[in-house]
């Protein structure tokens, strides 16, 4: 019998989406990101998993963007190796055992309070490695993190399901506390109504539970973040398309990205952007 999770919100299961789509890449012949740690973790969890209906492109584009984000952390951690990692909105990921920084660094999960709690119960505990169970709609949420170092923050998943006001207030933050650094996060481009509808009409699982939580609709300019916080530069604009892991995708669904990469509408469906303060 796994940890009972009957007692999370609707919203908080929704870390469940992503932390499944890795664990099924990890049972891929070639896997995307190959976290073999979070098949573990979801082996211990008492939940339908299969019933969330995960479909393959969903398993590709999670892994794949995970891994640009691990890249990009990777790559500040050696400019910066007294750095300070965060991830917004962590969830059960475990991006720390995976990219394994120094010990020079420290990495700092937020989320619920209930999520942080099963994910401490989940995943290995490193001295360098904090929890943080606070709401990212707490003004406070940066208190407990040090802010005289340079900081990576990273969004997996995150800012679909804030309000637009809810994702401003995160971007003042970050500046008002942290020194210097970037912040790096996944982006779907503008999501119209179509689509929505799309999303919450869909019969699988899955898509229902992103639909009723949906609350941003994001953006076409990439540029567009920086009207809540002109401290903030847009310094990449990186397309899941055009990254060479698409080989590893089943034939058509890389068919289907190669294709949607060559227009610019369909480029900006699924990418990394990341900023720089």
């Amino acid at each position: 019998m796994g940890i009972a999770t009957t007692e999370l919100s609707p919203i908080e299961q929704t870390a469940f989406l992503t932390e499944y789509a890795r664990a099924l890449d990890s049972r891929w012949p070639r896997p995307i990101l190959g976290d073999h740690l979070a098949y573990d973790v979801v082996g211990e969890i008492d939940y339908d998993f299969a019933g969330l209906g995960v479909q393959a492109s969903v398993v590709c584009q999670t892994a794949l963007r995970a891994k640009m984000l691990d890249e990009r952390v990777g790559a500040f951690i050696a400019k910066h190796p007294d750095a300070v990692v965060v991830d917004l909105g962590a969830g059960l990921d475990s991006g720390f055992y995976r990219v394994d920084p120094p010990e020079t660094v420290d990495w700092y999960s937020i989320d619920l309070p209930a999520i942080i709690a099963l994910r401490d119960r989940l995943l290995p505990s490193n001295r360098h490695s904090h929890s943080v169970p606070v709401s990212l709609a707490d003004e406070h949420w940066p208190d407990t993190i040090p802010g005289n170092r340079p900081t990576m923050l990273i969004a997996d998943g995150l800012f679909a399901f804030l309000s637009e006001p809810q994702i401003a207030g995160i971007f003042c933050r970050i500046t008002d506390h942290f020194g210097s650094g970037e912040l790096a996060f996944n982006d779907y481009g503008r999501i119209g109504r179509v689509s929505q509808l799309a999303v919450r009409v869909a019969p699988q699982k899955m898509f229902k539970d992103v639909g009723s939580h949906w609350g941003f609709a994001g953006f076409k300019d990439a540029h567009f973040p920086q009207t809540w916080n002109p401290r903030m530069t847009l310094v990449e604009e990186a397309s899941l398309t055009d990254r060479p892991e698409v080989d590893l995708f089943p034939p058509w669904i890389r068919v289907a990205t190669r294709l949607a990469g060559r227009t610019k509408s369909g480029a900006r469906k699924a990418r990394i952007l990341r900023y720089a303060f």
